[in-house]
């Protein structure tokens, strides 16, 4: 197994809340995330959405797909959000919300330490290791460029 520590970065012109929102609305992301195919819920959770497991599928700017269940852990609203990965991805995934620090909008932080399972990625890692954390960015970017015109559409 080949482990990736990748951290994004985001600035969001909007208030906390309404990221807030729509981050834990995953069940909505494909409507503003291009990269992610499909979500389905597998297990509710408990009324702030902890043990809540979702099924993604998400598409890339390099020619696959990856499919892993999340399984969320923590929830501390409006800043923390947490869950584990399991399948074709393993890990932990991170997004941490704070006021911007240039007094406007949201500062969203991804940590997301996470080992690859399929075979062919472990084998090429040495190689391709570049081109997937290269391919993570583009896939995060597209996410905050679609939460950003999102929320901009919802005020």
């Amino acid at each position: 197994m080949s482990r990736y520590q990748l951290e994004s970065h985001w600035h969001l012109n909007a208030p906390i809340h309404a990221v807030w929102d729509a981050l834990y609305d995953v069940a909505n992301w494909p409507r503003w995330w291009p990269f992610v195919i499909d979500v389905q819920e597998v297990t509710r959770g408990d009324a702030n959405g902890i043990g809540a497991v979702r099924r993604f599928t998400w598409g890339s700017a390099l020619p696959y797909q990856l499919t892993f269940q999340m399984r969320t852990t923590v929830v501390q609203k409006p800043n923390v959000i947490e869950g584990v990965a399991e399948g074709e991805l393993n890990g932990v995934g991170r997004w941490t919300l704070a006021p911007g620090k240039t007094g406007t909008g949201t500062d969203v932080l991804y940590d997301w330490e996470v080992t690859t399972t399929r075979a062919w990625m472990n084998v090429m890692a040495p190689f391709l290791g570049p081109m997937f954390r290269w391919n993570h960015g583009k896939v995060m970017a597209a996410g905050a460029q679609g939460l950003n015109a999102y929320l901009r559409a919802e005020t």
